[in-house]
């Protein structure tokens, strides 16, 4: 199954309709590191992180609890971009251990990771939206029910669609 998301804000999975928030320079199909776009494509989900302290996840697809040390590197410059590192980290990197809570639970897509190319964007993901649904900085976020209700159903070889 797909969750197509719309540049409108709305994301579809199986019948319902969903809240969604996406980049702060909204779909793109150049997608750059730090351009705050999401990338238009197919991205397959291919594992899922959560937050155990904070969240009760259950889902058919690849998980793991993060650690406090969990991070994501988005250094271009670095043989570990757009890869999860553990922190500290000798790049540049995104602590994915976070007091906010859009990331107690995160859906890794599987964007530029065959091969990486470096500067084409790193960590897109699918994670928790903010309660005002402000951009992001490139991932589809949604309200957490949702995006636990989505995870709960998905499986392997389920993606998210993003068209613009």
């Amino acid at each position: 199954m797909e969750l197509i998301v719309a540049g409108d804000g709305t994301a579809r999975w199986g019948g319902r309709i969903l809240r969604c928030a996406l980049g702060r320079a909204g779909i793109s199909n150049d997608k750059r590191e730090g351009d705050g776009a999401t990338p238009a494509g197919i991205w397959p989900i291919r594992e899922v992180l959560f937050r155990a302290d904070r969240v009760a996840l259950a889902t058919g697809l690849p998980h793991a609890p993060l650690k406090p040390d969990d991070g994501w590197c988005d250094d271009p410059a670095d043989a570990d971009y757009n890869r999860r590192v553990t922190l500290p980290h000798r790049a540049r990197c995104e602590s994915l251990w976070r007091d906010d809570g859009i990331y107690d639970a995160i859906a890794v897509l599987g964007y530029n990771e065959a091969p990486v190319v470096p500067g084409a964007g790193s960590a897109i993901f699918l994670h928790v939206a903010r309660d005002d649904f402000s951009p992001t900085q490139g991932c589809v976020a949604l309200a957490r029910e949702d995006l636990v209700a989505v995870l709960r159903e998905a499986k392997t070889g389920d993606a998210v669609r993003v068209i613009g």
